[in-house]
């Protein structure tokens, strides 16, 4: 198994979209992100983040076949 790590953005000009994205998933779910180091979030809390983000990508996906 590669230890590479995989966290990375395929297209570097996405990011902003990709922060905001996130930031709404946060909002939605009730998390306070901060831009930056979020290191103080619960493991729940960041959980919650994630799979709000997964959610609106699947219903996304959905919505377009």
């Amino acid at each position: 198994m590669s230890s590479k790590n995989s966290n990375r953005i395929n297209v570097p000009e996405a990011r902003a979209a990709m922060d905001q994205f996130k930031m709404e998933a946060a909002s939605e779910v009730g998390v306070n992100l901060k831009k930056g180091y979020n290191g103080d979030l619960t493991s729940r809390e960041a959980g919650s983040v994630g799979g709000q983000m997964v959610k609106k990508m699947i219903e996304s996906y959905e919505k377009s076949l």
